[in-house]
């Protein structure tokens, strides 16, 4: 995590954030049990710059101004903590450290684990009434986990490859 962060650092991050939000909010597909998007791909890159704590406060800014802008349904500050997480998760995994395969899946699975299979269906369950059992809250669910955890593996590392992040990280530190 780096303590003293620059204009360039905040303008990055900045583009980062406008990134998440028009990926999440403008390219997802969402109903009222269910979102895929691939507002992850800029939480990857944000994680290898910037680190778990910049990343997690990047998610929920992109979380409160998506939601501020193209609210879809109501807002419900559980999900706004599973963009933190999200994010830290992603900080944990990238974050000086080489993108290999296996960095790229734990990630994936990590998030798929603990954001999709365990707190979303619990806020949902206090969101809409729903008992935690309903078919209703886990056959969305498990079925989106089953398709996006390979794209998601897979984007992880090829995104984390392709990018020049050493390049990039060198810059935004040199930059007064």
């Amino acid at each position: 995590m780096t303590k003293k962060i620059n204009a360039h650092m905040i303008t990055v991050l900045g583009l980062l954030i406008a990134l998440t939000v028009v990926l999440s909010r403008m390219f997802g597909f969402e109903t009222q049990f269910i979102k895929i998007s691939f507002d992850f791909v800029p939480k990857i890159i944000m994680g290898a710059l910037f680190g778990p704590l910049w990343t997690g406060v990047g998610a929920v800014a992109a979380d409160t101004i998506g939601m501020m802008l193209f609210a879809r349904s109501p807002f419900f500050p559980g999900f706004t903590l599973n963009a933190f997480i999200s994010g830290l998760i992603y900080g944990y995994f990238f974050y000086r450290k080489e993108v290999t395969w296996k960095n790229a899946i734990l990630c994936s699975l990590s998030i798929t684990i603990i954001v999709s299979l365990i707190l979303t269906p619990i806020w949902l369950a206090i969101m809409y009434n729903q008992p935690l059992t309903s078919v209703v809250i886990w056959g969305p669910r498990l079925i989106k986990a089953l398709v996006m955890f390979p794209i998601q593996s897979i984007l992880n590392y090829v995104v984390g490859r392709a990018l020049p992040l050493k390049r990039l990280k060198s810059y935004l530190k040199t930059v007064r």
